[in-house]
C-alpha cells in the first residue's frame, strides 16, 4: 500500500488549535517519517499568533529519536480528528490499521471534504445596515426577550480587535427593532457608535438583563458554529451539506462564517450535551470549532456593520433541518449503514442462489441457530459435538454437516478444562480427529465484555479466518439488559446479526429454558425471557427431558454390561469367536463368554470395575427429545437421544415416551373438575335449604326457596334440575322417591 502524504494530511490540521505538545509531536513525526524541517516550518506558519521564525529548525535538531518514536500515525489521527476521512475500505471486510493504511469512514461522517464543491457567498447588492440587524433580531428573538450586544472594542498587542467590557444588555428585541426601524442607516444612534475597523458583536441567546454570563442566559436556544480552517466557500458548502438547523448564517467580515444553530435545550446541562454532539459532528466533517464558542453567552458577529474593508452580513436564514430533533435523527439515519431499497425488476432473470446449507435441512451459512434447554441437558456438550461435526464433516443429531472451520467462543470454562472436554468428546465419538485443526477456540473466561463490545472484537479477529460457524457458549455471560425486555433483547440479538453478516458465517448459541414444565409448550415459547429469543434465530432446537421408568434404565444397564464384557473380550482375547449375535444382548450369556475367554483374575477384577462404572454411567444418563422450529426448512420429526456423558446418543426407542399433557388437556381436566366441584356445592346448598324449610322432609314451595336463596324462581328450577334426587311438581320441590 502506498504511503500517505503527511503534508496533505496536515492541510486538515490547523496548528493554532493544537497544544504545544501536539505541535511538537507533529514535528517529531515528520522527522521520523523522512520529511524536512522546512515542511514543519511552512505548516507552522499557519498559526500566526504563536509562530516564531527559526523555532522549528532549532527544535528539529533536538529530535534524536527514542525506543518508542512518534510516528506518522500521530498525524494520521490528528487529520482524522480534524475532519479527514477516506471513503475506501478493503473489499475483504477490513483489517488492523497502521498509519500507512487508509482509514474507514467513521460514525457521523456525512461528507467527504476532498470532493465537496465550495458555495460562493454574495454580499448584499443594497447595503441596509438597520435592515440587516432587524432581520437578525426577528429571526432569533421574541419581541419581549432581552438582547445583549457590544459595539465597543480594543486592540491587543498583535493588532487584533477584541470586544470591550460587557456591552449593553438593557433592551428587548422589540424595543431595538422599533428604534432601528426609524433610524435610517444611522444604527449608531440606536446601538452606539462602533469602530469600523473592529466591527461589532451580539449575543445570540436571550439574556435576563442583569449581566452577560452563562447564568444570565434565559433560553438555551442557539449555539455558534464557526470554523476558519478552510475557504469561506467550503465552510458555506459544508454547513449546508450537513443540514445544520441554522437560524441565521452570517459572514464575519474575516476568515469565517458564523452559523447560529438551533439546539433548543431545556437547560444548561442539556445545552452542553447537545453542543458537544454538534461540535463532534462538525469536527468529523471538517469544521473545527474553537472551544470558547461552546458558551451559550458567547458573542458572535453582528450583521449590518463593517469590519475593515469587509462587511458583516446575513448570508441566509432558516436553512437546513427545521429543529434539533429532526437534524439529529437525520444525522444518525445517514450513518445507519442500512442498504438501499432494491428493485425486483430482474427477479426472474436468473435463478436465486441461496446460502449453502451448513447443517443439511436445518441451517444455512450466515444464519443463526439457538439451542435451548434446561440445566444439565448437555447443551454445551452438544455445541462441542456440533463444532466437531462441522470440522470433520460428519453428522450431528442425524443431520449431515458441511466440512469447514469453526470458532468456538468459550465464555465459561477455563482454558485447560475446555480442551479436555474436546478431547473427551472426540474420544467418546471414536471416529478420529484428522481435521481438529479446523477448530479454533477463543477462551474468554474472566475476560468477557458485554455483547455489543465483544462483537466488534470478535469480527476483527475472525475477519480473515473464513469460519463457517461461530459458536458462542453460553450467552448469559455476555447478556446485556433485561432478558424480559423485547427492546433490549432485540439490541442484544442484533449483535449476532452483525457477526453473521460481517463474517458470512453461521452464529450458533445456547440459552436456558424458562422455569416450569416445558412439555406442553411449543418450542418457540420455551426459551427464558423475551419472545425475541424465540423469534430471532433462523433455527431453534429445544431439548426436553423425557420421563424414564425403571424398565428403561434396566435395559440401559443391561446394554452397558454387555458392551463392557464384549469390549473386554475383544481387547484381551481377540481370537475368541464363540459369541453369537443374540448372546451380545444377554448379560447371562456374556458373563459365560467372559469366563470362558478370560482366566486371569486380575484382569477379571479390572473388568468388573469397568462394568460398575458403566452401570453407574447408565443410571446417570438422561433421556431427551429434541424438537425444532425452522425458518427455511420443513419441520423435522422430533429426535430422541440419551445424554450419556459427554455425548448425546440417538435412540429411536425413546419416541414412544409421551411428555406431560398439553395445556389444552390440562385446561379441559381443570374445567371438568371445577364443574364437578360447583355441582357438588350446589346440591349441598339445595339439601340444606330444603331441610331448613321442611322439618318433616315434605315438599317445599318454590317461592319459599327463591326467597331463601335470594334468587329468581327460574334459578331455583335450574338448581333443582341439576340435583338427581329432587324434582319440581305443581310449584313444589319434592324428593323423587315420593312418586
Amino acid at each position: 500500500m502506498t504511503k500517505l502524504d503527511l503534508i496533505g494530511l496536515l492541510e486538515y490540521v490547523d496548528p493554532s488549535f493544537l497544544s504545544y505538545q501536539e505541535w511538537t509531536n507533529v514535528g517529531m513525526a515528520l522527522k521520523h517519517e523522512g520529511y524536512t524541517a522546512l515542511d514543519w516550518d511552512q505548516w507552522s506558519q499557519r498559526d500566526s499568533e504563536r509562530y516564531h521564525s527559526g523555532e522549528c529548525f532549532k527544535k528539529w535538531d533536538s529530535f534524536k529519536g527514542t525506543g518508542q518514536p512518534v510516528t506518522g500515525a500521530t498525524i494520521t489521527q490528528l487529520a482524522k480528528d480534524y475532519g479527514w476521512t477516506s471513503p475506501y475500505k478493503e473489499e475483504s471486510g477490513g483489517h488492523e490499521l497502521d498509519w500507512n493504511d487508509t482509514l474507514q469512514r467513521d460514525d457521523l461522517v456525512i461528507i467527504d471534504r476532498n470532493w465537496i464543491e465550495g458555495k460562493e457567498i454574495n454580499e448584499p447588492v443594497k447595503w441596509e445596515p438597520a435592515r440587516q440587524i432587524i432581520q437578525y433580531l426577528e429571526t432569533l428573538f421574541e419581541p419581549s426577550e432581552t438582547v445583549a450586544y457590544n459595539v465597543q472594542s480594543w486592540q491587543d498587542d498583535d493588532g487584533k480587535w477584541k470586544p470591550g467590557n460587557k456591552g449593553s444588555y438593557d433592551r428587548t428585541a422589540g424595543q431595538l427593532i422599533e428604534a432601528l426601524t426609524h433610524c435610517g442607516d444611522d444604527i449608531g444612534s440606536v446601538l452606539g457608535d462602533y469602530n469600523p475597523e473592529a466591527g461589532a458583536w451580539i449575543r445570540f441567546n436571550p439574556m435576563d438583563g442583569k449581566g452577560v454570563k452563562n447564568d444570565n442566559v434565559t433560553e438555551f436556544r442557539y449555539a455558534l458554529v464557526e470554523s476558519d480552517n478552510m475557504s469561506l466557500e467550503k465552510q458555506n458548502a459544508i454547513m449546508r451539506e450537513l443540514e445544520l438547523p441554522i437560524a441565521a448564517l452570517l459572514y464575519s467580515g474575516g476568515k469565517s462564517i458564523h452559523a447560529i444553530v438551533r439546539v433548543d435545550a431545556d437547560n444548561y446541562p442539556e445545552y452542553r450535551k447537545r453542543v458537544d454532539y454538534l461540535y463532534d459532528v462538525c469536527k468529523k466533517n471538517g469544521l473545527t470549532n474553537d472551544n470558547q464558542n461552546r458558551n451559550p453567552s458567547r458573542l458572535s458577529r453582528m450583521p449590518g456593520v463593517t469590519r475593515g474593508e469587509n462587511k458583516q452580513f446575513i448570508i441566509d436564514t432558516n436553512i437546513g433541518k427545521s429543529n434539533w430533533d429532526e437534524w439529529k435523527e437525520w444525522i444518525e439515519s445517514v450513518n445507519d449503514d442500512l442498504p438501499d431499497p432494491e428493485s425486483l425488476e430482474n427477479l426472474f432473470a436468473k435463478p436465486i442462489e441461496l446460502a449453502p446449507e451448513l447443517i443439511k435441512g436445518m441451517l444455512r451459512q450466515g444464519h443463526k441457530m439457538l439451542i435451548a434447554g434446561p440445566s444439565k441437558a448437555g447443551k454445551s456438550f452438544s455445541l462441542i459435538q456440533l463444532a466437531i461435526a462441522i470440522a470433520e464433516g460428519r453428522q450431528w443429531f442425524g443431520f449431515d454437516c458441511e466440512k469447514g472451520k469453526v470458532l468456538y467462543v468459550n465464555l465459561e470454562l477455563d482454558e485447560r478444562s475446555a480442551k479436555v472436554r474436546f478431547v473427551d468428546i472426540y474420544e467418546k465419538l471414536g471416529q478420529g480427529h484428522s481435521n481438529v485443526s479446523n477448530i479454533d477456540i477463543w477462551n474468554l473466561r474472566g475476560k468477557t465484555s458485554p455483547m455489543d463490545k465483544l462483537a466488534p472484537k470478535l469480527i476483527r479477529r475472525a475477519q480473515k479466518s473464513n469460519y463457517m460457524a461461530v459458536i458462542i457458549d453460553p450467552i448469559y455471560k455476555v447478556l446485556t439488559g433485561d432478558e424480559n425486555s423485547a427492546h433490549e433483547m432485540a439490541k442484544f440479538t442484533n449483535q449476532f446479526d452483525k457477526i453473521a453478516t460481517e463474517l458470512n458465517c453461521a452464529v450458533i448459541y445456547c440459552h436456558h429454558h424458562s422455569k416450569g414444565s416445558q412439555g406442553g409448550k411449543n418450542s418457540i415459547d420455551r426459551s427464558s425471557g423475551s419472545g425475541v429469543f424465540a423469534r430471532d434465530p433462523d433455527a431453534i432446537l429445544d431439548l426436553i427431558e423425557l420421563p424414564v421408568d425403571e424398565a428403561r434404565y434396566a435395559t440401559l444397564e443391561n446394554e452397558a454390561i454387555c458392551s463392557t464384557y464384549l469390549q473386554a473380550i475383544n481387547n484381551y482375547n481377540p481370537s475368541y469367536s464363540d459369541i453369537g449375535l443374540d448372546d451380545q444382548f444377554s448379560v447371562k450369556q456374556m458373563s459365560y463368554h467372559l469366563m470362558c475367554a478370560i482366566k486371569s483374575q486380575p484382569i477379571l477384577k479390572q473388568i468388573e470395575e469397568d462394568k460398575e462404572r458403566a452401570v453407574r454411567a447408565a443410571r446417570q444418563a438422561t433421556a431427551w427429545r429434541i424438537d425444532g422450529t425452522l425458518r427455511e426448512f420443513p419441520k423435522f420429526d422430533p429426535i430422541n437421544a440419551w445424554f450419556r456423558y459427554p455425548i448425546h446418543v440417538l435412540d429411536d426407542s425413546l419416541k414412544d415416551i409421551s411428555l406431560e399433557e398439553s395445556p389444552q388437556d390440562k385446561w379441559k381436566k381443570g374445567t371438568k373438575k371445577a364443574n364437578a366441584s360447583s355441582k357438588e356445592k350446589s346440591n349441598q346448598e339445595l339439601e340444606t335449604a330444603l331441610s331448613a324449610l321442611s322439618m318433616d322432609g315434605g315438599p317445599v314451595d318454590v317461592n319459599e326457596l327463591a326467597e331463601y336463596f335470594g334468587i329468581e324462581k327460574q334459578s331455583v328450577y335450574r338448581k333443582v334440575k341439576k340435583h338427581e334426587g329432587f324434582k319440581i311438581e305443581g310449584g313444589y320441590v319434592k324428593k323423587k322417591e315420593e312418586e
